[in-house]
């Protein structure tokens, strides 16, 4: 079987992401009409493949090469299928909730053994802090709001950054009362290399990547609290806050619910990596492919894409995000797609996953 350099020097054995933390508004748009397609997406926790059954696919491919990701979509899966959307918020967290332990069982009765017995060992966890905060990334984040951000700014500031505003009044509060030096000494603590490595992402993940952690997060957190509305950005709430507030990540909206569960037998889940599917000889039309060429060097990433392209129907698109290696269609590989470049610049605009410093859609030539 085919194997992922990331494979090789990094665990899967935990839940890193608890919940997606990429924007599925700006990926589906992205990936453009694809009625009657296949397409593949990275699992991650599993929101955003759920997401792309909105685009009515024939078929959504899910990979992924940690068996607790996989875990993460099963739990969706199992929870759509019996809860009502309010209560799929509460399990989820998005929303407050004092009976999660009976959510849950309601949510893994059905699925495999396995994985019932997987989510049974996080119930506690699950009942505190809801199935989309069980996560390393979102302990991460847990830490530094429950912690730390107290010592920097008052509750009032910190639930006035979601009063909306005109982009001028934005920058004013912006500047004048979020962006202190307290805030900005907590920034390079909190977000530095070292910390992220140990207790946000895994350290491996940073192999490639020049530059400050900390100075990359100050950059995006202005433009997602000038450039972009906060009060509609539901990964700012749940950072801030712990919750999603009045904004939810798209597949967990109330409008696409009913449409989301009556095409669950869409998605084919798939442990294993990418370059798994790859070697089936099977035909794409579009792909989520998430973050994940940030993880691999220059050579390993160009020998990964040129193994995408020979899996893209004509006319397929790319679709993947850069938080600070940058990485785009390799030179060699270029006569061969058509960067999107006016769409890319319009949906950055409007990305509220504020972490990420480029947004890429590539689309494959006939």
């Amino acid at each position: 079987m085919a194997r992922s350099e990331i494979e090789t020097r990094a665990t899967f054995d935990h839940i890193r992401y608890a919940q997606l933390w990429e924007d599925a508004d700006v990926l589906t748009a992205a990936l453009g009409d694809k009625a009657g397609g296949t397409l593949v997406s990275i699992c991650s926790a599993g929101d955003n493949a759920l997401a792309m059954l909105v685009l009515d696919p024939a078929k959504v491919v899910v990979v992924d090469l940690s068996p607790a990701q996989i875990a993460c979509l099963w739990l969706r899966i199992g929870a759509i299928r019996s809860l009502g959307h309010a209560e799929f918020l509460e399990l989820m967290g998005a929303r407050p909730s004092d009976r999660r332990r009976a959510l849950l069982a309601r949510a893994t009765d059905g699925l495999d053994g396995e994985t019932q017995a997987f989510w049974a060992a996080l119930a506690d966890d699950v009942d505190r802090f809801g199935a989309g905060g069980v996560g390393k990334f979102e302990r991460y984040f847990r830490i530094f709001r429950t912690r730390l951000l107290p010592l920097v700014h008052s509750r009032r500031t910190i639930a006035d950054i979601f009063t909306p505003r005109p982009p001028a009044a934005r920058r004013v509060f912006f500047e004048s009362r979020f962006d202190t030096w307290r805030w900005r000494m907590l920034l390079n603590l909190f977000f530095s290399r070292f910390v992220m490595g140990r207790m946000g992402r895994d350290k491996a993940f940073f192999d490639h990547v020049a530059g400050s952690p900390a100075q990359h997060v100050a950059r995006r957190l202005r433009h997602a609290g000038v450039d972009t509305d906060p009060s509609a950005n539901p990964y700012l709430h749940w950072i801030m806050t712990g919750t999603h507030g009045a904004a939810l990540p798209m597949a967990w909206r109330p409008e696409h619910y009913d449409t989301i569960r009556a095409r669950l037998d869409r998605l084919d889940i798939r442990p294993g990596s990418l370059e798994a599917f790859v070697g089936t000889g099977e035909m794409a039309d579009g792909f989520n492919l998430s973050d994940i060429f940030e993880y691999m060097s220059p050579p390993v990433f160009e020998q990964v894409y040129a193994s995408i392209l020979t899996a893209c129907a004509p006319g397929a698109r790319l679709v993947y995000w850069n938080m600070m290696a940058p990485r785009r269609v390799p030179a060699a590989l270029a006569p061969r797609v058509t960067t999107q470049t006016a769409l890319e610049d319009d949906l950055k605009a409007r990305d509220m996953a504020f972490f990420y410093s480029d947004f890429v859609v590539e689309e494959v030539r006939d």
